[in-house]
């Protein structure tokens, strides 16, 4: 396999020239059983911290947009296995994501970052429609969008949504957060005593090994067009800072 120094993916800023490999436009993958510190519903604490991060990255000029899954109050495929139509499981999945994304928002606006929850189920009391031209430029004002509610279509895993979203406002790279693991692996770290760490895989090998640290088919959505994703820890100090930074962290994976 193919060894990498660096793992800082080359973009260039709004003028179009080299910011030293940092990131200019991302989407931040969060897992939502993360917001829950490991307990149904949310954890202010944990939400406070993630959004400390944020509102540090969004200070050094990067534009910053979250995909929140809601793991932390309903899982769709999950309902369904003890029952529950699949459609309306996650139906309930997504609006759990709506909730995580307020109480982010409402943590984020007190650190003084101006933030706007975009949700792809209609609910204008709470959230604007999800319009990527609009998504841009609340962006290039500064201000944190959060992308709620999924794709706002069942089967949908908010992996898969982090992609498209990217893809639909030029990203630059797809940040995905995970809760428990720190990066790819060569099989499971926790069942696997011989599994090890890769620094740098391609989506096609990571399909074709089986690496299921995200959606197969946001691996094939950044793969077909050219969307670097880097995988990381949820936990530890910063990690949210360190991987917008471009430090050695988690696992980068290309086309």
């Amino acid at each position: 396999m193919t060894v990498v120094t660096e793992q800082v993916v080359p973009v260039e800023d709004a003028a179009g020239s080299p910011t030293g490999g940092k990131p200019r436009r991302v989407v931040l993958k969060l897992s939502g059983e993360v917001f829950g510190g490991g307990s149904i519903g949310v954890d202010p604490d944990v939400v406070s911290a993630i959004a400390r991060q944020i509102a540090t990255v969004v200070r050094r000029g990067v534009q910053v947009s979250v995909v929140v899954g809601g793991g932390n109050f309903f899982r769709g495929a999950d309902l369904q296995k003890r029952g529950m139509d699949r459609n309306r499981a996650d139906y309930m999945g997504m609006l759990g994501t709506v909730m995580n994304s307020l109480a982010l928002q409402d943590f984020l606006e007190k650190e003084g970052v101006e933030t706007r929850v975009q949700s792809a189920i209609t609910m204008a009391q709470v959230a604007e429609p999800y319009i990527p031209l609009r998504a841009i430029r609340h962006l290039q004002k500064g201000r944190v969008v959060i992308f709620g509610a999924g794709a706002g279509m069942p089967y949908f895993s908010t992996d898969t949504v982090a992609a498209q979203r990217a893809l639909e406002i030029n990203a630059d790279v797809v940040l995905m957060s995970k809760n428990g693991v720190d990066g790819v692996y060569t099989a499971d770290p926790r069942t696997d005593p011989t599994a090890t760490k890769l620094d740098f895989v391609t989506f096609a090998e990571a399909l074709q090994q089986g690496l299921r640290v995200a959606d197969a088919t946001a691996f094939s959505l950044c793969m077909d067009n050219g969307m670097p994703m880097l995988v990381f820890g949820a936990e530890g100090p910063d990690t949210i800072i360190k991987a917008v930074g471009g430090e050695k962290i988690g696992t980068l994976i290309t086309a």
